[in-house]
C-alpha cells in the first residue's frame, strides 16, 4: 500500500465488475467512464472482469485502464457466481499492491471480501441494478445482501430506492445514494448520424436493451395511439431477446413502418444517434438510475420516462416529463404532449445544463476518490 496514497498521492484502485466494454449497458458505461476518469487523473486503475465474448484479450489497457478478464460460463446467476469464484485469485493477486478494493454490484462483493481477507484493504461496494431490488425480499438472498452490505467499509447505491431497501436489510449502515455519472465530453450534442425522417414525421429515439424490464412493449404499444394524434416514428437503439416479439407486435398494431429497431451500436456512434431523434422515451417498468437517460440529457435531448424507481431522481417536467409504467395510453398522451406543445430545444438544453452542474463523470470521479481517501485515513 503506497504511504503517499494517505498524503493525497496517486492511489492504486481495484475494482471488480461482471462486465466491462465492450460490453454494452448502463452498469458497463458507468464503470467504464468513472475508472477512466480516475486513470486520467494519476491515478492506477485496475479492472477484474468476465472473458464474456470471444475473441477478448484476457489482458490490456483501455484508456488507461488495466483490465484482467476471467472465465464467465453462461449469462445468469450460475454463470455470474462461477466467474465471481474463478477471478478471485487474479482479484487476489492484484489486492496485494492496492489501496482500495471497490465492488461493482451483487456477484463481485464476494471475491472482493475474500481478495481483502489479512489486508488492511478498504472495501467499497455498489449496487447498481434491478437484480439487487428483486432479491431483496428473499429469503436466501436478503440475509447474504446484509452479510455484504456489513462488510463493506462504505456503500453506494445508483438510486435512493436501492439505497432506501439497502439500509432496510442492514439496519444501522447507511448507504449513500449517488448517481450514475456521465461523460460530459463524448456525450454532448453533436449533428444527428442518421438521415432525417420525412417531411412532417417526428421521431423519437429509444436507446434500450430489448428486456423485459426495460418496458419497451409498452412503447410499441403506444405508437398506434401516437399515430392518431401525429405522424411520428420510434428508433429502438439496442438488442436482446425480445426482438423478434416486439417487431411481431408492431406488425400486428399496424406501426411496422413506424418502429424502426437498430440493434446493438458502438458506444461511440451513441451521441449522434440520441441526437437523431428530438425526444428521448424510457418505458421501463423497473429503473436504478438510468446512465442512458443521463446521456440523452447531457446530449441536449428532452427525456419522458416511467415515473419508477430512479427516473424521478433526474426527469421531470423541466426536462421532458413522467408516465406512469406499463400504461401505453399514458405513455403516448405524456410524448404526444411534448412534441405537440414543449419548447423541446429549451428542456434539452436545460438538461444538458443539469448534468453538467450535478451528473457529470468528473464529479462522480472525486466523489468516489474523497470516500477512497477518507477510509485511508482512518486506518492512521
Amino acid at each position: 500500500m503506497s504511504t503517499q496514497s494517505h498524503a493525497g498521492g496517486p492511489l492504486s484502485i481495484l475494482m471488480h465488475c461482471v462486465y466491462f466494454p465492450p460490453e454494452v449497458g448502463g452498469l458497463e458505461s458507468h464503470v467504464y467512464h468513472l475508472c477512466r476518469a480516475m486513470a486520467a487523473k494519476g491515478h492506477r486503475v485496475d479492472m477484474v472482469t468476465s472473458l464474456s465474448q470471444p475473441g477478448l484479450a484476457r489482458h490490456e489497457r483501455m484508456a488507461g485502464v488495466g483490465v484482467w478478464r476471467t472465465w464467465m460460463p453462461a449469462r445468469n446467476t450460475l454463470g455470474w457466481g462461477l466467474h465471481a469464484f474463478g477471478s478471485t485469485p487474479r482479484l487476489g493477486a492484484l489486492a496485494r499492491g492496492a489501496d482500495v478494493i471497490h465492488a461493482q454490484d451483487i456477484a463481485s462483493v464476494l471475491p472482493a471480501m475474500v481478495a481483502r481477507r489479512g489486508r488492511r484493504l478498504p472495501l467499497v461496494t455498489t449496487y447498481h441494478t434491478s437484480h439487487f431490488l428483486k432479491r431483496a425480499d428473499s429469503p436466501f438472498w436478503r440475509p447474504i445482501f446484509r452479510r455484504f452490505i456489513e462488510a463493506a467499509d462504505h456503500n453506494l447505491a445508483a438510486s435512493e430506492e436501492i439505497a432506501g431497501v439497502a439500509e432496510s436489510i442492514a439496519p444501522g449502515r447507511a448507504v449513500e445514494a449517488l448517481t450514475n455519472g456521465v461523460d460530459t465530453e463524448l456525450f454532448r450534442p453533436v449533428a444527428p448520424i442518421l438521415d432525417p425522417p420525412p417531411q412532417g414525421r417526428r421521431r423519437i429515439i429509444v436507446p434500450r436493451r430489448l428486456f423485459e424490464k426495460n418496458g419497451v412493449e409498452y412503447l410499441v404499444r403506444a405508437l398506434p395511439l401516437l399515430a392518431e394524434r401525429l405522424d411520428v416514428e420510434a428508433v429502438f437503439v439496442g438488442d436482446g431477446p425480445e426482438r423478434e416479439r416486439l417487431e411481431t407486435l408492431a406488425g400486428e398494431g399496424g406501426v411496422s413502418d413506424r418502429a424502426r429497431f437498430l440493434g446493438a451500436r458502438p458506444n461511440a456512434d451513441m451521441p449522434g444517434l440520441l441526437c437523431s431523434g428530438e425526444l428521448a422515451v424510457f418505458p421501463s417498468l423497473m429503473e436504478a438510475t438510468s446512465v442512458a437517460a443521463l446521456e440523452c440529457m447531457s446530449c441536449g435531448v428532452p427525456v419522458a420516462a416511467s415515473n419508477v424507481g430512479g427516473l424521478p431522481q433526474i426527469v421531470d417536467d423541466g426536462v421532458g416529463g413522467l408516465f406512469e409504467p406499463a400504461d401505453p395510453a399514458d405513455l403516448a398522451a405524456t410524448v404526444a404532449r411534448l412534441l405537440l406543445e414543449a419548447d423541446l430545444e429549451a428542456l434539452g438544453r436545460e438538461a444538458r445544463s443539469r448534468v453538467v452542474a450535478k451528473w457529470s463523470n468528473d464529479r462522480l470521479a472525486e466523489r468516489h476518490l474523497h470516500i477512497y481517501r477518507s477510509l485511508l485515513a482512518r486506518q492512521n
